[in-house]
């Protein structure tokens, strides 16, 4: 199983930046994460600079959004969605894109329900309940 570390997604996300501004060759995973980087223009800066992403990396800023755990959820929902894991998640995040009329936003919504069964998992020392992660997803993607 792939597992990286928190200086190995640093990596990723900038590498993927500067191919994509240098135009370069990318797998298809970096195609994927580059979509969802030029969605996040408030993230550039940080992306633009290795370096400064890895010297920050134990020094977080608590009044800012983590661009790399940001664009790392994007890219787990993306992957729940082409998969269909848990079972239904792809159903509930199409609605809930329909009834945003944005993916984006969509995502947005799946984000705090996975934050919430993460850090619920986190709390109760349980594994993660991909249960309650869909039924609180299908809530959201139903409510108006």
């Amino acid at each position: 199983m792939f597992n990286p570390s928190q200086e190995d997604v640093r990596r990723f996300f900038c590498d993927v930046y500067r191919k994509q501004r240098a135009g370069e060759p990318m797998e298809a995973i970096e195609v994927l994460s580059g979509q969802w980087i030029d969605q996040h223009p408030e993230f550039h800066a940080e992306l633009a600079d290795v370096d400064a992403a890895l010297r920050n990396m134990h020094h977080p800023d608590p009044d800012k959004t983590n661009p790399f755990l940001h664009l790392s959820m994007h890219l787990s929902i993306s992957e729940q969605c082409s998969i269909d894991q848990p079972a239904g998640v792809r159903q509930a995040v199409e609605l809930l894109a329909a009834r945003r009329d944005s993916l984006h936003k969509a995502h947005h919504v799946a984000m705090d329900c996975l934050g919430r069964m993460v850090s619920e998992s986190q709390r109760s020392g349980r594994p993660p309940d991909g249960q309650a992660y869909l039924d609180t997803l299908r809530r959201a993607a139903t409510q108006d």
